[in-house]
């Protein structure tokens, strides 16, 4: 070999400079805060010049010359070149007010013309900027989306970047002298070669290899898969057992990934450890923290709580003993190290404790209360308090425990008077001695309690309290000097806080004072344009929320009381009375919503339907009767008591009063009342009658046209109900409900195509209803056209996408059944709380046996639409397969309560005549029946 080293081995020539030969010099790089060698000043560069110049004695470049010496007497000195520099010009001059003046005027202009330019210079050079930036981008900003490209590159295509090749001769060699490595050939191979002539056709139950000997292999070149397979499992199974057992302890014990920050300190707090579940070795390192913590500050009472704690874990009473001991010598002075001590200690060591602990904290209260839990004997007690009392007399706590050790009121009376004495600042100390008084001597303590905390409301309230007691709430208004001394005061509460204790008054039987509260706090602070109808409002919801009636109704009266005329405040009244309140409770509240509003007729009616539905029907046609006095020619009152003499089979009366009606206020509802009158009762010919002279006074009220079809349909005359609803859709092109029933007329005929005419002749007149597209489906649907249903819902989803009733048609009978979940799922994602697709998702968890979620579900959609008759007749049904009879008739009382009027197939049967007469009760159950 020769004896020439490798090139890169070489020493580099002299002056030799990396990189100059490829002009690399002088390169910025991102490590770099300039360039990578800073080159020689200009100044310098001057001097070596004239150095250099110097010593060939020639003079120096013009360019780099020498800076000449210039005469001092020369008159073009470098300051007078300044404007700024006046020591030459003026150094003579005298610097007075008029120059500070002109100065300062010169400065506003230079500073308002700054201003001026201010913007357009700031536009200028943002923008120069923006050009300089855009013509010279970083490297940085070149790279910017590739760099966020890396986020999308998956672990394989990372897996296949090539490395980094090193094509450098020395690294080459040596990698080709690791190829050149050799290894040890294993055993198994050996042992492979050695049986690869034998012939094994068999393998034993165990999964061991067998040889034509039949002895086994236990020198450990073969491998047993059965042995490894069965400690797989047996590993396996370990683990699922410990994370059975420990799923339960992992948030105790601090490996669990789900905290919750809101429970975590309270279940530190409630977690016992007992001396055999911890570690050895934790012990041991927290004892050594521990100790390094006292030695450190050994003034410092927690760090020997820490430690005689550890000790207790650790299951060494003795030595946790003994620590706290040494805490009480180094901390005299704090009371949570001699109450550890004492909790550590037995009884009678405890007293001991508790002694040496008093005489070193004899104003303790935490102490004294302790050293006296201490003593079994209550003399003992009491001698322990009084003493407390001697050194401590301020302290309340003191007090409540010695009254609490008095088992004579009059002795706890005495003490309570002294203790009043001593520490006359305390409301609670008043109020128990209060309590143990008669109702006079309570009056008296009370004004001196009063007199001694003027800004206690809890002592005012207690008064109205002790005034409602002796029955004297109506006669002293104690609350409105409550109101007047609190607000001198300056301690009045919120609004919010009076109703909080108005509501724990009544909650503990107060019921006068809770309306006293109300009644003179309820108002104050709030002005004219607070809107304090809507906070009233408010607050009286939110109470019957809490299950406060009580403050609910006195919140009511006073808002009425403020707002006379609102009928909303009456209604919201009625509704509370009507839910939580007593009949004459209601009727004496509408009599006096009725006069406070007489030209309200939904007030009028609601009293006549409360008086009806009592059996008082009598009264009810006197309320009808006023109602007609304050309110003539008013149609809802009309057929008030229209209803109110058909129900009660007084058909005459009825039809004489409809006849009035539509006299004195023939309008377009009255004319409908009365054709559905005469139908309910079979007059075909009068209603067709009357129906045809409504036509002529109303020739658009859809609902008459409507009518007159269906009469002629109920008596079979197909072509007159034809006429009657082509021109009733003429007239009324806008009316859904008389193009469904054209469309239905032309499908009873059989005539099919006429009905897909006529629903397309009713979505061109009234685009983006989701009834007529869902008709549409419809008739493909039950002339077995699926695909072309298909089309349709497919269209009608892209024209009303938001609509429950076309997704509940497409899941239910479009979809095959293991589509119907995802497609629901996706329903509810594109409407937002629709009832009608809640019905259909709880139909869905009905089918597959998952009755508690098709409950929730069925509650969730009459939560959101209780008005949809529909709904309420799934649930029942619903119940009537698998719930009790105790939910169906809850059901069946929030159902009457409700009072539904809508449904596709709860209108269908509440408009049918025969069912005219028929309640809420029935309709419920009948619809239940008809859905399918």
């Amino acid at each position: 070999m020769s004896g020439r080293k490798d090139f890169l081995s070489q020493p580099a020539p002299e002056n030799y400079v990396a990189g100059l030969g490829r002009g690399a010099t002088g390169f910025t790089t991102r490590s770099d805060l300039g360039p990578a060698r800073e080159g020689p000043s200009e100044d310098q560069i001057k001097e070596a010049l004239a150095k250099r110049a110097q010593q060939l004695g020639a003079a120096p470049p013009t360019a780099y010359g020498a800076t000449e010496k210039k005469d001092d007497n020369d008159d073009d000195d470098e300051r007078f070149q300044d404007p700024e520099n006046e020591v030459g010009l003026f150094a003579n001059g005298a610097y007075d007010r008029d120059d500070d003046e002109a100065d300062r005027i010169y400065q506003e202009v230079d500073e308002k013309m700054d201003r001026r330019r201010k913007i357009r210079r700031e536009a200028r050079e943002r923008q120069e900027r923006e050009d300089y930036e855009r013509n010279n981008p970083k490297i940085q900003q070149q790279f910017a989306d590739l760099k966020r490209g890396l986020a999308d590159v998956s672990n394989e295509e990372w897996a296949n970047i090539p490395e980094v090749g090193d094509l450098t001769g020395k690294n080459r060699r040596a990698k080709q002298n690791l190829r050149q490595r050799f290894y040890a050939v294993p055993d198994s191979v050996i042992a492979g070669a050695r049986d690869s002539t034998q012939f094994d056709t068999s393998v034993t139950d165990d999964g061991a290899h067998t040889n034509g000997s039949g002895a086994d292999n236990v020198d450990g070149t073969m491998t047993n898969f059965a042995d490894i397979g069965a400690a797989r499992d047996k590993v396996l199974q370990v683990r699922l057992d410990q994370a059975a057992q420990g799923s339960g302890t992992d948030a105790a014990a601090g490996s669990a990934t789900n905290i919750d920050p809101k429970g975590y300190l309270t279940s530190l707090t409630k977690s016992e450890v007992k001396a055999g579940e911890v570690e050895v070795g934790d012990i041991k390192r927290v004892r050594v923290l521990l100790e390094s913590v006292i030695k450190t500050n050994p003034k410092h009472a927690p760090g020997w709580i820490a430690a005689a704690r550890l000790e207790e874990v650790a299951g060494k009473v003795v030595a946790a003993r003994n620590v706290i001991a040494r805490g009480c010598e180094f901390c005299p002075k704090s009371e949570d190290a001699w109450l550890e001590n004492i909790r550590l200690n037995d009884n009678h060591n405890a007293k001991i404790i508790a002694a040496n602990a008093i005489k070193n904290n004899d104003r303790s209260t935490r102490l004294w209360i302790e050293a006296m839990k201490l003593e079994n004997d209550p003399r003992a007690k009491k001698r322990v308090l009084r003493r407390a009392i001697d050194n401590i007399p301020q302290s309340v706590a003191i007090w409540k425990e010695a009254v609490n050790l008095e088992e004579d009121p009059a002795d706890a009376r005495l003490l309570l008077a002294k203790a009043t004495e001593v520490v006359p600042l305390s409301v609670e100390l008043w109020l128990a001695l209060a309590r143990l008084e008669t109702p006079e001597q309570a009056q008296k303590v009370l004004n001196k309690a009063r007199m001694a905390v003027p800004t206690s409301y809890e002592i005012w309230i207690a008064a109205a309290r002790l005034q409602e007691q002796m029955g004297n709430a109506t006669k002293v208004n104690v609350m409105k000097r409550a109101v007047q001394s609190l607000a001198r005061e300056s301690a009045m509460l919120k609004r919010e806080e009076w109703i909080a204790e108005a509501e724990k008054c009544e909650e503990e039987g107060a019921v006068l004072t809770c309306g006293a509260i109300v009644r003179e706090t309820l108002g104050y602070g709030l002005d004219e344009d607070d809107d304090r109808k809507e906070i009233w409002m408010e607050d009286a919801k939110s109470s019957i929320a809490r299950g406060r009636y009580e403050t609910a109704r006195a919140i009511y009266a006073y808002a009425l009381r403020v707002f006379v005329n609102k009928k909303s405040i009456w209604l919201a009244a009625a509704d509370l009375e009507k839910n939580h309140g007593t009949k004459e409770a209601l009727w004496q509240l509408l009599e006096k919503a009725v006069e406070a509003c007489p030209q309200s007729e939904v007030l009028w009616m609601q009293l006549a339907k409360e008086k009806w539905q009592s059996g008082e029907i009598d009264e009810a046609r006197r309320v009808l009767g006023r109602a007609f006095v304050q309110n003539p020619n008013n149609e809802d009152i009309w057929l008030a008591a229209v209803k109110l003499e058909a129900d009660n089979k007084q058909t005459d009366q009825a039809r004489e009063l409809l006849q009035q009606a539509r006299q004195e206020a023939g309008t377009d509802r009255v004319w409908i009342k009365s054709v559905a009158f005469e139908r309910q009762l079979g007059n075909i010919e009068a209603a067709l009658d009357l129906v045809n002279q409504a036509l002529q006074i109303y020739p658009k009220a859809d609902k008459l046209w409507m009518m007159k079809g269906q009469i002629y349909e109920s008596e079979n005359k197909l072509p007159q109900a034809r006429e009657a609803y082509g021109t009733g859709t003429r007239a009324c092109p806008k009316s859904i409900s008389l193009w469904l029933l054209a469309s239905r007329l032309e499908e009873k005929a059989g005539a099919v195509v006429k009905a897909r005419s006529v629903l397309d002749r009713a979505r061109l007149a009234v685009p983006k209803n989701a009834q007529l597209w869902t008709e549409s489906v419809r008739v493909e649907r039950r002339a077995n056209n699926i695909a072309q249903a298909k089309n349709l819902m497919a269209k009608a989803l892209q024209e009303v996408p938001n609509s429950g009733l076309l997704w509940s048609e497409s899941i239910w009978h479009l979809e095959p059944r293991t589509q119907r979940k995802p497609r629901s799922l996706e329903a509810i994602k594109k409407v937002d709380n629709d009832p009608i697709l809640f019905v259909t998702v709880a139909r869905i968890f009905w089918g597959e046996r998952r009755l508690e979620k098709a409950s929730s579900w069925f509650e969730k959609a009459i939560l959101l639409d209780s008005d949809l008759g529909d709904t309420w007749g799934w649930y029942y049904k619903f119940l009537q397969q698998h719930g009790t009879d105790e939910k169906r008739e809850d059901v069946v009382s929030k159902c009457v309560l409700s009072e539904p009027k809508h449904g596709e197939i709860w209108q269908k049967v509440a408009k049918d005549p025969r069912n005219a007469s028929k309640g809420t009760v029935e309709m419920l159950k009948m619809v239940a029946k008809e859905l399918e």
